[in-house]
């Protein structure tokens, strides 16, 4: 496996409303590899969405960097960093966010129209791409035809739509229901490996962090793999 992901010596501060310093995270790091699945775990309130942002390019550390696929987030400007959101990271969150008037399979075929692909071409990797997520036979159906488990596991064929290096997930089953949960649980320990991309997944849910090859805790600011579980090591 290739290493797609780096975060060295992450720090972010903010400003707390008494004037202070607000440390939520402490020279954490961070090394991901394609077709690895990674779970975050942690308290409420200890950086996990901080964490993903970061790694997400979605925001900047106070110090510290963040690789993908060797490309390091500081020598980048805000439309660099757009380019390597739209073309290398997928992102899934708690709710789907899909555009309610477009179906299944527009909503999943936009991100390559956007990226300029031949619009055929965009709806033919779609359909593959629902039916790889199961909704082969809902591909015409509006997000509010479609159960809440149905529509996160869209979101998840829109994230992989461009074929990503990196999987972003936050808290993806939080507001689904034990069985359609398990569902989308059983898809993503399958993500990494059949998409050969690299899965982190903030998350509270113990059965889904279960399903992955390493369960992280962040706690005071940094990463710790959980006992018997061992973190891969940052190369020098």
């Amino acid at each position: 496996m290739s290493l797609v992901l780096e975060a060295r010596e992450l720090r972010k501060d903010y400003r707390g409303g008494d004037g202070g310093t607000i440390e939520v995270l402490r020279g954490l790091e961070l090394a991901v590899s394609t077709g690895e699945f990674v779970a975050v775990t942690g308290e409420s309130g200890s950086g996990k969405s901080t964490l993903l942002h970061l790694v997400g390019a979605l925001d900047r550390p106070t110090s510290g960097q963040v690789l993908l696929d060797g490309t390091a987030y500081d020598g980048l400007d805000a439309d660099g960093l757009a380019a390597l959101r739209n073309r290398k990271i997928g992102f899934v969150f708690q709710f789907h966010h899909l555009l309610r008037d477009f179906s299944a399979l527009e909503n999943v075929a936009m991100p390559l129209l956007i990226a300029g692909q031949a619009p055929g071409r965009a709806r033919e990797h779609a359909r593959a791409l629902l039916d790889s997520v199961g909704l082969g036979a809902r591909v015409t159906h509006l997000p509010a035809q479609l159960s809440g488990g149905e529509q996160q596991r869209a979101a998840v064929a829109r994230a992989l739509a461009t074929g990503p290096a990196l999987l972003l997930a936050d808290e993806p089953s939080g507001n689904l229901d034990e069985r359609n949960a398990d569902q989308l649980h059983r898809l993503f320990a399958g993500l990494a490996r059949e998409f050969q991309t690299a899965v982190i997944v903030v998350t509270h849910n113990r059965a889904l962090a279960a399903r992955a090859d390493r369960i992280l805790t962040l706690s005071e600011g940094v990463l710790a793999a959980e006992t018997g579980v061992r973190a891969v090591a940052i190369p020098s």
